[in-house]
Parts: C-alpha cells; sequence; structure tokens
C-alpha cells in the first residue's frame, strides 16, 4: 500500500533519512529508536508500506513477528535485559504516532521502574546507538552463525 503523504519509515527505508539500523533483509528492516524508552529500544518494520497490520496478510505478520522475536533474543543476550516488552499499535486511538507498520522492542532492566511507572523517553546520541548496536548485531545467531 503506497503511503499517501511522505512517510518518515520509507525514507528511512529509501535511505534518504539516517537511522542506525541493527538488521536488514529483502522484507524487513530493524533499527535504533531515537528517543528510546530504554537502552536498546529498536522499532521493527516492513519495508513495504502498510499502516496497519490489517493491510497485511497473515503470512506477512508471521514474518514480522518471526523478526521480532529473533531480534528480541539477541537484545536480551546482548543488553543482559531482564525481560522485554513487544508492542505494536495500529491507529491513532491506539497512540500509533508513524501510520507505517512498526514493532516496539523495548528491554527491562530491574531498576528502570522503582515506582512502577513506564520509563521515561530519553534522546541518545547517534554514537551511542551505534554502540547498543553494535552489541546487538555481534548477538545475532542463526543457528550458530552470527547473522548479518
Amino acid at each position: 500500500m503506497k503511503p499517501k503523504t511522505k512517510c518518515i519509515f520509507c525514507s528511512i527505508i529509501k535511505g534518504e533519512l539516517g537511522a542506525v539500523r541493527v538488521l536488514e533483509n529483502s522484507d524487513f528492516i530493524a533499527f535504533m529508536d531515537k528517543y528510546p524508552i530504554n537502552r536498546g529500544h529498536t522499532l521493527v518494520l516492513p519495508k513495504n508500506h502498510h499502516e496497519s497490520i490489517f493491510t497485511m496478510t497473515d503470512d506477512q505478520v508471521g514474518k514480522l513477528f518471526s523478526t521480532v522475536s529473533f531480534l528480541s533474543k539477541g537484545i536480551i543476550k546482548a543488553l543482559d535485559a531482564k525481560g522485554l516488552n513487544i508492542g505494536q499499535n495500529n491507529g491513532k486511538a491506539a497512540n500509533q504516532i508513524v501510520p507505517h507498520v512498526h514493532v516496539h522492542i523495548i528491554p527491562r532492566y530491574s531498576y528502570d521502574s522503582p515506582n512502577g511507572r513506564w520509563p521515561s523517553r530519553n534522546l541518545i546520541s547517534d554514537e551511542e546507538l551505534e554502540k547498543i548496536a553494535d552489541k546487538i548485531r555481534a548477538s545475532l545467531t542463526v543457528d550458530g552463525i552470527r547473522a548479518r
């Protein structure tokens, strides 16, 4: 589905805008969230534009979440996270800010929510995001072989 207006995520996919990429294949891309809730907050999205999962086939959604699962394991391992949240919003009522399907992988740490509230977003430099992405990429393996 072609976006009606310029999509920031499509611009990142095309290389028109920068992002710290973690994983990419012919169908999906994953990159670091510029305003992460926690260190390692990563976005996974299909390269083809879809405003919601309702315009994707079941097979496409399955492959998206298989990619999320694979990447989640690498994030936990690389960052010694104690858990993670996976989030996917559809529509303005669900607080979807960018109208391009994307899944948030948010690593969680024992210290990140002492008052029981959701951690606040922070701006992290591209240099720091790149260091975190390097650790995640180094932890991604398929059948014992490091993924790229």
